[in-house]
């Protein structure tokens, strides 16, 4: 699996944990709902971390949070 992949899962996974969709999670971030869904849909191949932060604020938690998880142990070495 790579990052982007990865990225997409645990977005997914925090997506329903809070029973929120991807357009109210980009409302709450304050990141157009485009950005979400080119991290989702694969468009987006590399997420910078500033959206991945916007994300986690809109989330209410931290960026070390996010990437304390799972699916972030086994990623491909690219």
């Amino acid at each position: 699996m790579d990052l982007q992949e990865a990225t997409k899962k645990r977005i997914l996974a925090l997506c329903d944990e809070k029973n929120i969709t991807i357009n109210k999670l980009a409302t709450l971030a304050g990141v157009r709902q485009s950005t979400v869904n080119n991290l989702i849909d694969g468009t987006s191949k590399t997420p910078t971390l500033l959206t991945v932060l916007r994300l986690c604020l809109g989330l209410d938690m931290q960026l070390k949070e996010f990437f304390d998880d799972e699916v972030f142990k086994d990623l491909d070495d690219e």
